[in-house]
């Protein structure tokens, strides 16, 4: 990769989310945003148990790999699923470059971070919309990127949860500007600017990009909304 995931990680970008694209042609839509620029590819993992839907698995980001790697881009692979600590080792082999869990899934939150970083992939750590930031603060310190939720996970769709502007600042100023901060759910060029200025780098987007007839003008202007802040 020309620029190392951590870094991409603390940098301002627009990650398309797949969960929304047509996995009949999964590889070209892809392509197709990597073309247009994405550099982080959102991989969302649902087991049934922690969230309803069961969406993809390790074989999934495998498949993307390949084709990911080549583009200079990056697979995150946000795990919303019970008990990720059992899993971390199969995403990363998959080929996965950072594995975020969820704050809410697992009692060992800290073994968890340690088992992604020791695998050699980034740390992420997501908190649902109900979970106060103060749920990050004991894994400040080897954070590369909190998720914040700006839905309730388990569905693409979603309208953007307002409030979420209030959390932001309140994440932000609990991790400092070497940390990603990244927002999930209902994230278009209309939502996106407001979370920038509230202290988000890092933008989900599904529906917004993969349910549009262009998905790279429509991943390009989300990107041109930050530009313009």
């Amino acid at each position: 990769m020309s620029t190392p995931p951590r870094e991409l990680l603390r940098g301002v970008h627009v990650a398309p989310s797949i969960l929304s694209a047509d996995f009949g042609r999964l590889r070209g839509q892809v392509e197709e945003v990597l073309a247009a620029g994405a550099r982080v590819i959102h991989v969302d993992v649902m087991d049934g148990h922690f969230v309803p839907p069961i969406t993809v698995g390790p074989l999934v980001v495998e498949a993307l790999s390949e084709t990911v790697r080549a583009a200079g881009a990056m697979l995150e692979a946000h795990l919303m699923i019970e008990r990720p600590e059992r899993q971390v080792s199969e995403f990363v082999r998959a080929g996965a470059h950072s594995i975020t869990f969820h704050a809410e899934a697992t009692a060992h939150a800290a073994y968890t971070a340690s088992l992604i970083r020791e695998s050699g992939a980034c740390v992420g750590v997501a908190v649902n919309p109900g979970t106060p930031p103060a749920a990050l603060a004991e894994l400040a310190d080897v954070l590369d990127v909190a998720l914040c939720m700006t839905v309730n996970p388990g569905w693409g769709g979603q309208p953007f949860i307002g409030r979420s502007l209030e959390k932001l600042p309140r994440i932000r100023a609990l991790l400092g500007s070497d940390t990603g901060v990244e927002v999930d759910g209902g994230i278009d060029s209309q939502t996106a600017p407001p979370c920038l200025r509230a202290g988000a780098s890092l933008f989900v987007a599904g529906s917004a990009i993969f349910h549009a007839s262009d998905p790279a003008e429509a991943y390009a202007a989300i990107v041109r909304s930050l530009q313009d802040g």
